[in-house]
This record gives structure tokens, sequence and C-alpha cells, in this order.
């Protein structure tokens, strides 16, 4: 046994497990690409001012989950704790906005990194598929993602998971909620730190799970009393929007979530069943981000689902996922003659599309027919020499245990007839 093991706060993803988590990407995924979504990726490690500056110093992503270092070169440099700045700066640097018409819609998959205590749900290395609309400035294109989410979310068969949604004003009218927020929380009984944050970003108080702080903040002023009309009447469209969609939502004053870029709509999808890491997605408007990080005025929206945790809400709800098939045929050899003739039709039909595999390491019969069963496959091709003699291998159904002789020129024609 190896002496190294995963670190903590990370797991291997091994067979048939990371099946499941491929089909719940691919299902995350299929909407986005329907939906006229580009993929992206992004290095895994980026400036960390693009974090301080853009995720918040104050937040604790920046202030104390962040892994940060300094290359050999003297470059600091931090793992990505979220996807959305990276691919903004991937837009600007390569001048996406200015490449067409705007919105740029891109989506990504990929793993994040946080130094967290590690809990169920909880990772230092976790995975999102995310999504970004960047450039317009539409509560159609936020009701847009929202929808998406959900429809992929059904899509796996997820059911009990609810849609909390609020927004959060935009520059005209947060100055002055945050003062009266502010003022508010000058009167309450906090920890240093945590009136230290009030006065970065007061916001980021309503977003704190301690019951000694949530007791206290009964009654504090809520950013939906202080929208501008202009926000009210945005916010309005898109409940509108996904009311008209079938998209049940819950009115969540307090949703602040746990990054300063956000504006406007925000929202967050939590599933009952998983305890207190509830959040499974989620996301927002970040219509000042860009200007944050050296850019143009770019108002964009986007969100985030975790990969880890929708797995767990699947299992939570007893869904389960069926791993595609990956093995149609599998070819057993009896004899070297045999092994030689097998594997020239394995790759004849892997070439044809067909998946096969092949009875590796010189298994005896019973052996080589146990392989065949655990790799799912429907048929089995087995040849002996009096087989080669007469010039055909025998197809064995492996559901019925039928076998049929079939000339060696027809192998190629006949299983893709059978298999269409």
């Amino acid at each position: 046994m190896s002496t190294f093991s995963a670190p903590k706060g990370t797991y291997d993803l091994t067979p048939p497990d990371s099946e499941v988590f491929l089909a719940v990407r691919e299902a995350i995924a299929a909407p986005l690409r329907d939906a006229g979504y580009g993929y992206i990726e992004t290095p895994v490690f980026e400036d960390v001012q693009l974090f301080s500056r853009g995720v918040g110093e104050s937040t604790d992503i920046v202030s104390k989950e962040m892994y940060a270092f300094t290359t050999k070169g003297g470059d600091d440099l931090a793992l990505r704790p979220e996807g959305t700045a990276p691919v903004l700066r991937a837009v600007l640097q390569h001048n996406l906005h200015r490449a067409g018409g705007l919105p740029v819609k891109l989506w990504y998959s990929g793993s994040q990194y946080r130094y967290e205590r590690p809990q169920a749900g909880r990772y230092r290395q976790f995975s999102q598929v995310g999504a970004e609309a960047v450039g317009a400035e539409d509560p159609a294109l936020d009701a847009e993602l929202i929808i998406l989410a959900v429809d992929a979310y059904r899509s796996l068969g997820l059911r009990d998971f609810r849609l909390l949604l609020n927004s959060l004003g935009d520059r005209e009218c947060r100055p002055a909620y945050r003062s009266a927020l502010q003022d508010f929380l000058r009167g309450l009984d906090l920890d240093e730190d945590t009136r230290r944050r009030a006065e970065l970003n007061p916001m980021r108080v309503l977003d704190d799970k301690r019951e000694s702080v949530q007791r206290q903040l009964t009654g504090a002023p809520l950013m939906r009393d202080h929208l501008c009309e202009a926000c009210k009447a945005y916010h309005e469209q898109v409940r509108e929007l996904l009311t008209a969609a079938g998209v049940a939502y819950v009115d969540d004053p307090k949703l602040v979530r746990g990054l300063d870029y956000y504006t406007r709509t925000t929202f967050e999808f939590v599933h009952d069943g998983l305890g207190s890491q509830s959040a499974v997605g989620g996301g927002g408007r970040y219509d000042g981000l860009s200007e944050m990080i050296g850019g143009p005025a770019l108002p964009s929206v986007g969100w985030a689902l975790g990969v880890d945790r929708t797995v767990l809400a699947l299992q939570a709800e007893g869904v389960r996922i069926e791993p595609p098939v990956r093995t149609q045929v599998f070819a057993v050899p009896l004899g070297d003659q045999a092994r030689q003739l097998l594997f020239g039709l394995v790759t004849e039909l892997r070439r044809a599309g067909v998946a096969t595999d092949f009875a590796f390491g010189g298994k005896g019969l019973k052996g080589a027919m146990k392989a065949a069963d655990r790799s799912g496959a429907r048929w089995a091709l087995v040849a002996g020499e009096r087989d080669l003699a007469d010039g055909v291998v025998q197809l064995k159904d492996l559901t019925t245990g039928d076998q049929t002789p079939v000339a060696v020129d027809a192998v190629v024609t006949t299983l893709k007839e059978k298999l269409s």
C-alpha cells in the first residue's frame, strides 16, 4: 500500500463514482451550450490582486481561505478561489467584448481552491460548472441564466432545491443603505473582526451564520427597503420573467452571498438535505467588476453550480444517475493466433465507433468471461483455434447467452447493425 494519500480536504474521483460526476457536469453544461454559451478555460492560478480587488479584501475568501504564494520569480499568485474574476480577466485580455455583439456568453468547468475546515460538502478543492454573460444589462439575461440552472437541475432529476432571490441595488442606492446599516451595526455587541467587517462591507455581516450575530440582526435595515426606482423595476422584471417560465423562488432580503462584486440580482440554490452546507450553487449580477480590475464598464451576470454538492443533493433525494455504458463489445481470445486476430478486430471496431475492450493479461476463458461481464458489454467476441480454421468468430449475447458464428470479415458490419 502507498504511504501517500490525498491531501486533507481533497478526494480522488475513481470509477464508477467518477462517471456520476461526469454526468452531472454534462447535464449542467448541456442547456448552456444550447443557449449559445461558448466554453472557456482559464489557469488555476492568477495574480493575487485579481481576487483582492474583485472578490474583496474583507471577504473570508480573500482574507482567510485563499491559497496565495510567491513564485521563484517573485510573482504573487493565488490558486483561484472562484471562477468569475478569471473569466472576466480573460474576456478583457483577449478583447472578446470587442469582437462582436454583446453579451459575451461563456461557460467553464473546473476546480476551485479554498483553505477551509473540511466537512461533508466543503472541500479545499471543489468542482464547479459556471456561466457568465458579459457586457449587457438586461433582466432577461439574469432570468435566462437562472432558468438554465433550474433546467439543468431538473434534467438530473433533482426536485427538492429552492431558489433564493434578492436585489443588492446599485451604486445609486447602495451608499445610503450602507450608511444606514453601518449605523445599526455600530449599536450591536459584535467582536472586533465583525466590527471591522461592518466598516469595510457592512452587508457581509448579514451573511454571518453565527447564531449570536443573527439574533442581533432582528430589525436590521434591508436593501429592499432602500432600492431606487430603477433597481426596483429591474428586480420586478426578473421576478416576472421567472414566474412566467414556471420557476418558483423565495424572496430573501438578507441574501448577500460571500463576494463583494455583486449588484442588483443575487440568487442562491439551496437544498435542505445537505445540512449546514446547503448551498448547491448561486450567482448574480456584477456590473462593476470589470472596472474594479481595470477594464471598461461591462455590466455582467453569472453563476457557479457546485458539482460536488449537486452529487450530494442527488444522493440525499435518492436519485440514482446511471452511468452510460462505456463498453459495448468485449473480445475474448483463446490462444495466441486468436489474440492477434481479435486485437486487430478490436481496433477496427473502435475506429468504426463501437466501444470495445479486450481480455488483456492472457486470462483463461473463465476469467476472461468474468471480465466481459464486469465491463457491462452486451456482446462478447470469442475465438479459438477451431474458429480460426473455419474463418469465423463466435458472437455471444451476454444477456441471453446465445452464441452465433460470424465470418471474420463481417464482424464489424454485423455488430454495427446489432448496436444501431
